[in-house]
């Protein structure tokens, strides 16, 4: 998987939902329990091959199929604007704002540099629409940070402080 869609979304974008999973580029989630609803998003192509614009967040019934879709532009919330300020890329120019999947160009993830901030905050207006609640009651599906050991605090006593 080029795209470390894998990655992507659960430790960068860190979605919320317990019932989620990644299968190849694309992101399935159960935001309600006892909803026949999934919430399915996967990257947004754009008229070139191996490049990508944006995510894709559609609302699917199983019998139904796709009930809603929206694609969320990187664009239009900011991802790579630090990004492609430090690398002089404007507006109008090519991969501006855009995921370049380049197997053999880079190691990095093709999103590297991308802030998520502003999608993130665009998925969970969508998802409180067609899911309501479901994002306040998820807990996140990944354990917080351990450390490799608890590390003991100093005693406080006057006499221990330095200026």
């Amino acid at each position: 998987m080029s795209l470390y869609a894998q990655q992507f979304f659960t430790e960068h974008l860190t979605l919320p939902f317990t019932q989620g999973t990644v299968v190849g580029n694309t992101y399935y989630a159960t935001p309600l329990p006892n909803s026949p609803l999934r919430l399915r998003i996967d990257f947004s192509r754009t008229i070139r091959e191996n490049e990508y614009g944006g995510l894709r967040l559609a609302v699917v019934h199983p019998e139904k199929g796709d009930l809603d879709a929206v694609v969320l532009t990187f664009d239009e919330h900011g991802t790579f604007t630090r990004r492609d300020a430090a690398r002089d890329v404007r507006p109008g120019f090519s991969g501006y704002a855009r995921i370049l999947d380049l197997r053999h160009y880079n190691r990095q993830p093709p999103w590297h540099g991308a802030e998520v901030a502003g999608l993130r905050s665009a998925i969970e207006q969508y998802t409180n629409i067609w899911f309501p609640g479901a994002w306040a009651t998820s807990p996140r599906p990944w354990p917080p940070a351990r450390t490799a050991r608890k590390v003991p605090t100093a005693p406080h006593s006057p006499a221990a402080r330095t200026r």
